[in-house]
């Protein structure tokens, strides 16, 4: 092997040694909070309640300032509250929740008290439960799932996720990633991914099966980064009607060279 050869060798590793380095320097680290809070509703025995259960992911003080960045991003996300320690804050929004419950819904319960089929609409629940793990290169990819429900004929489950960039601990949006003007070529991807998915051939027969009756195909600000492909997340109603679920739309990087910024190209 001549010189020349070597050196570009040693350089390449040198490199790509030093960019794993960097990586796993900048990698963020997470800890879990919990919270619990149940409270009845009236002083009946049989009495409906309400249960807030939070397992929330948060950055922990050995990363620095960007754990105060990461946590308020979270916070303000999850809990509309900022600037508190996780376990404070989410103490906070557990009670909060309770004895609003309790405020608001203890006036209309008497009305109804003597119903026992209206019994269940006051049961209520929110439950969020989230989690971090590897995103694309120096990302973390931070899962959100949350569970409630607040009357009605049903509960509501969602997906929601969050991106990190590590080294700084800003959150990651679509303008992060793509180029300006990305939105037609992205559009067309993931109308082809819905397809895909669906069995469907055409835009009528996806209409045919509630998919994108009253709203155009778009990225959703939902998604997921992982070292080769970037899932869309879209929940209930989104794109979709309540019985069809979560839709997940997995894109390539490979098909969207032209539209990615450089620092997610291949």
């Amino acid at each position: 092997m001549g010189k020349s050869r070597k050196l570009c060798v040693f350089v390449s590793l040198t490199a790509l040694l030093f960019s794993c380095s960097s990586e796993e320097q900048d990698a963020i680290q997470f800890a879990t909070v919990k919270s619990d809070k149940t409270v009845q509703l009236s002083n009946d025995v049989n009495s409906p309640s309400c249960n807030v259960h939070l397992e929330l992911a948060y950055a922990t003080d050995d990363n620095g300032h960007k754990a105060e960045i990461i946590n308020n991003a979270i916070e303000s996300r999850l809990l509309d509250i900022e600037n508190l320690p996780m376990q404070q804050a989410a103490d906070s929004f557990a009670s909060v929740y309770a004895t609003n419950y309790k405020k608001n819904f203890l006036p209309l319960y008497n009305q109804d008290r003597g119903d026992e089929s209206k019994r269940s609409w006051y049961e209520y629940h929110y439950i969020i439960k989230s989690e971090a793990g590897k995103g694309h290169k120096a990302s973390t990819a931070y899962n959100i799932y949350l569970d409630y429900y607040e009357g009605g004929a049903h509960g509501i489950i969602q997906h929601l996720t969050m991106n990190f960039e590590n080294k700084t601990g800003r959150t990651l949006s679509l303008a992060d990633i793509f180029v300006p003007g990305y939105e037609h070529q992205l559009n067309v991807l993931l109308l082809n991914a819905l397809q895909e998915k669906t069995g469907c051939r055409n835009i009528t027969e996806l209409h045919d099966k509630g998919y994108l009756y009253s709203m155009d195909m778009f990225p959703s600000e939902n998604f997921i980064l992982s070292d080769d492909t970037i899932t869309f997340i879209y929940n209930p109603y989104e794109i979709a009607p309540y019985a069809a679920g979560t839709t997940e739309l997995t894109i390539a990087y490979s098909s969207l060279d032209n539209i990615l910024k450089n620092s997610f190209a291949r």
